[in-house]
């Protein structure tokens, strides 16, 4: 689908040179005094993961990719790849398991995944916003200690580390946000 370059916006994939890219950075704009205006692009092919840097004009037309947007169920995980479960055909996809990288390891099984899918090939795997963990290990919890802006690394039973309050100690459930591993608050 057509749209103008000025409407370019972080996370929109794009068909440029018989490729996907996706959007990585939130675009510039830039008029500089002489010429034309342009807008900065860097972006980031889908098949190979190279990053590149385009300039377009302002008006110039670009191909935004039709994505198909879809909730998978995730069943289990075999040789590298990821079985996902059409949540209303029930058809059986498998995904590499890299596409996911260490985020695999928040992957709990009947868990809802949104897939975007471009031409009937996954392009992204969506995990929800948050998910509640358990500690495995962690400091042990100093007497006296309150909130503060100090962090202590933690281990959770998934493997994955993660800065933590003091307060905070093996075995206690907390949420976590799944895009970049952080400690959101105790589970309730």
């Amino acid at each position: 689908m057509k749209m103008i370059a000025n409407n370019i916006k972080m996370g929109h994939v794009l068909e440029y040179k018989n490729d996907l890219y996706r959007v990585v950075k939130q675009p510039t704009h830039t008029q500089p005094g002489k010429g034309g205006a342009y807008i900065q692009v860097e972006m980031k092919s889908i098949k190979t993961g190279t990053k590149v840097n385009e300039r377009f004009s302002s008006s110039e037309d670009v191909m935004k990719a039709r994505l198909e947007t879809k909730d998978f169920q995730y069943l289990y995980t075999q040789d590298n790849k990821i079985v996902l479960m059409d949540q209303e055909t029930y058809d059986q996809i498998e995904i590499e398991s890299e596409m996911l990288g260490e985020k695999i390891a928040f992957l709990t099984e009947n868990m809802i995944l949104t897939v975007e899918m471009h031409e009937e090939t996954a392009i992204t795997i969506r995990l929800p916003e948050t998910i509640i963990c358990e500690i495995a290990e962690c400091e042990p919890v100093t007497k006296g200690q309150t909130v503060t802006s100090s962090y202590k690394p933690a281990i959770l039973t998934n493997g994955l580390r993660v800065m933590v309050p003091p307060f905070i100690e093996s075995g206690t459930k907390i949420v976590v946000r799944t895009e970049d591993v952080t400690y959101v608050e105790r589970a309730k």
